[in-house]
């Protein structure tokens, strides 16, 4: 497997599929999900949740947000982002479950309410932003090619109706097709990406195999997709990649800040420095979240976990800072396996969490707010308190 199959189109000799006889019905956008025999329906998005529906009862769309199955339906709606779901684990090394990731990121949220206000921000992201779910890609079982092809036509589609793809995995290997799809819309070469992760993903192979957890990166590098220079890589630590695999990735260039680099001078500083690299050298940022790029202390539901690494909180406003401060054309949260999560299912509601950071950054942007790091004033707990008389 050296590339990723484009969606396949008939040959320019033979009657595109997408153009009806007579007796036919009019059909659903091609590549988009249908149901044979179901009625036609002008496009636009479904709400499938009831008006009483509690968070954690009806149909379980992420946010409860409407659904939209092809890009007319997004069109339609306006929408700024969509959601959708990467449910495949055929290429993990590690424990397994990672299919089960987007189903849980949807489901994982408890508190019903009437508004999402982030009280850090006080900017409530679904005010200012029409977000849609968009499903899943079809996964089929022991096909990586297809499947990856289908997640890159998935994601395509969801670029088509001129949303933001928000795409929940599923193991690491998903983000090639995902932001292969999203360089081939804005430009190879254009696109930079901030990778949060324990672990690199710059694998030549595995076992022999290209496709994989553990390459997706190297795959977007040799492809020209995204461009060494316009990695940037956070959170990495443990025992893994070997030597070799460290000098390639100095070769191409990549800015890796590991753990050790984190302990020294401070998350903050990091940070500031990762935010300051983002776009240096490319025009436009995808986000990329491993799960276990958090410690095992607050995601322990991933398959390759390795202690030692940053808290939820601190991942959590990174995202929302590079929403806001940089912008993002794309994102993927991945390797989430619900059969290892604990507790209150906390690595679902992390990554769930991950989805509001992202909106919530990205509505600020839209309403301006971009200066570094901000807060509310009022969260700060900067109010204007009366004077006090003075004391007898």
């Amino acid at each position: 497997m050296t590339d990723i199959p484009p969606p396949s189109q008939p040959p320019p000799s033979q009657p595109s599929p997408s153009q009806p006889s007579p007796s036919q019905p009019p059909p659903t956008e091609p590549g988009s999900p249908s149901r044979p025999g179901a009625p036609p329906r002008p496009p636009g998005p479904v709400t499938v949740s009831r008006a009483g529906d509690m968070a954690w009862s009806g149909i379980q769309t992420f946010a409860k947000v409407p659904l939209c199955l092809t890009p007319a339906d997004l069109r339609a709606a306006g929408a700024d982002v969509a959601i959708g779901g990467a449910p495949w684990e055929g290429t993990a090394s590690g424990r397994t479950g990672t299919h089960l990731g987007p189903r849980a990121i949807r489901e994982c949220d408890y508190l019903s309410r009437g508004s999402w206000t982030h009280l850090d921000v006080r900017v409530d992201p679904f005010e200012h932003l029409v977000v849609c779910d968009y499903g899943d890609a079809e996964v089929l079982i022991g096909n990586t090619d297809g499947t990856y092809s289908n997640i890159r036509a998935f994601v395509a589609e969801m670029l088509e109706g001129g949303a933001i793809p928000i795409v929940l995995g599923g193991d690491h290997g998903i983000t090639w097709p995902a932001a292969t799809a999203v360089a081939d819309v804005y430009g190879h070469g254009t696109v930079g990406v901030v990778h949060f992760d324990a672990h690199a993903d710059t694998a030549p192979d595995m076992r022999g195999t290209l496709a994989g957890h553990g390459t997706p990166m190297r795959r977007l590098i040799e492809s020209g997709a995204v461009p060494g220079h316009a990695f940037v890589q956070v959170g990495l630590r443990g025992y893994w990649p070997d030597p070799p695999i460290l000098a390639w990735m100095e070769e191409q260039k990549m800015r890796t800040h590991f753990m050790a680099e984190i302990r020294a001078d401070g998350f903050d500083a990091v940070l500031d420095r990762a935010l300051s690299e983002a776009l240096d050298t490319a025009d436009h940022l995808y986000i990329s979240v491993d799960v276990d790029c958090a410690d095992p202390a607050f995601a322990p539901g991933t398959g390759t976990p390795e202690p030692g690494g940053l808290t939820s909180g601190e991942l959590l406003r990174a995202v929302r800072r590079l929403a806001a401060e940089v912008g993002a054309v794309g994102m993927d949260v991945v390797e989430v396996s619900p059969p290892y999560d604990a507790g209150n299912n906390i690595t679902a509601m992390f990554a769930n969490r991950c989805v509001l950071e992202a909106l919530t950054g990205t509505a600020m942007r839209r309403l301006g707010i971009t200066q570094p790091d901000y807060a509310d004033p009022r969260s700060l707990g900067h109010h204007a308190v009366p004077a006090q008389p003075d004391a007898p």
